[in-house]
């Protein structure tokens, strides 16, 4: 029997240290991860940062959308936080 679990991400809230764009045709969340984050995996911490404006599970943010990238600074709590919330004893 395969078991599948719903993964469960954390909220991320707004700090003064985060940073603002407009996104332009070709962008997505994991090149733009790549880019602020040095690691394309951390595309849903920009995709949770950003819930209103497009589906969660996308690559793909609205074109002209302005869009939150959370500090690098803040990278390893939001991680932390995400492996709490999926560790299952």
């Amino acid at each position: 029997i395969i078991m599948y679990q719903n993964i469960k991400y954390p909220e991320i809230t707004r700090a003064t240290i985060d940073t603002y764009l407009y996104t332009t045709r070709g962008d997505r969340y994991d090149t733009l991860a790549q880019s602020f984050y040095s690691d394309s995996a951390y595309w849903w911490v920009i995709a949770m940062a950003n819930v209103n404006v497009s589906t969660p599970d996308s690559l793909i943010p609205e074109i002209g959308a302005q869009i939150r990238i959370p500090s690098n600074s803040r990278l390893p709590s939001i991680i932390a936080e995400f492996e709490s919330l999926n560790t299952y004893n």
